[in-house]
């Protein structure tokens, strides 16, 4: 299906590597011009062809920064997909084991990144008539299904993208969110990330561990979601063929959450 993105031009943050690195590679094949930005340009995301940019999106100056050097790059600016975040997997502990810096470091990466970079982005977008895919997380919907900072920051990115579709939409900007429940990604497969001490505190191996996180997620698939199925999404969303489709919250999580 040609999503008639071809000559089009898209930023993407939190390029370097699984869902990011995913999404470049799926608009980079649909014709995209692609502003890649990650803290570092990986050999995997300078294959694609994408204009790498490394910045710290974390830092309140990155997104104005990226923007900027975005529109050098490509001119006015047809898409913007807010995938930058983290904090998912930094501690096993609950509440009490977070403190100030932890919640502000957690909502500067996954909140306030999206926000900076979209006021940065947005003049553009408005006088294209643009599109913002938000990456957010089922957990958004689960708050206690991880740790409370990062939860609760992606249930309000989810918000923040109803806010500026409701804002926007008269203006000719589409906004969307999308909600992946456990992907296949480092944080997953990696022998020391966040599945591996996930694993070690329970008694079990990664492998164990990864072979029944579905089940134990209630993923009616029986797997976990795949990046690429994340991108497509977030391509189709940033596609005319979506033209209808704003301020809706995708969630592709194999099944997890049971209500409508």
């Amino acid at each position: 299906m040609d999503l008639q993105l071809s000559g089009r031009t898209a930023v993407v943050t939190g390029a370097s590597r699984g869902i990011g690195l995913a999404t470049v590679a799926a608009l980079r094949g649909e014709g995209m011009r692609v502003v890649a930005a990650a803290r570092t340009v990986t050999p995997e995301l300078a294959e694609l062809g994408a204009i790498a940019i490394p910045v710290d999106l974390g830092a309140p100056a990155g997104p104005e920064r990226l923007v900027a050097a975005a529109l050098a790059e490509l001119g006015e600016l047809d898409l913007l997909v807010n995938n930058v975040g983290g904090g998912d997997g930094d501690a096993l502990g609950g509440f009490l084991s977070f403190d100030d810096e932890q919640w502000a470091e957690i909502y500067g990466l996954n909140l306030f990144a999206a926000v900076r970079t979209t006021r940065a982005a947005l003049p553009s977008l408005l006088r294209r008539g643009g599109t913002i895919v938000n990456v957010s997380s089922n957990a958004a919907r689960i708050p206690h299904a991880g740790p409370v900072p990062y939860t609760t920051a992606k249930a309000a990115l989810t918000a923040f993208g109803k806010a500026l579709a409701e804002e926007f939409g008269p203006a000719g900007v589409r906004v969307n969110t999308v909600s992946p429940g456990p992907v296949r990604t480092a944080m997953w497969e990696s022998p020391d990330g966040y599945g591996a001490q996930l694993a070690a505190s329970l008694g079990l191996t990664r492998e164990q561990l990864v072979a029944g996180l579905p089940a134990t997620m209630g993923m009616t698939t029986g797997r976990l979601v795949e990046p690429a199925e994340v991108a497509t999404l977030v391509a189709y969303l940033a596609s005319p063929l979506a033209a209808s489709t704003t301020g809706a919250d995708h969630i592709i999580d194999g099944g997890a959450i049971k209500t409508a």
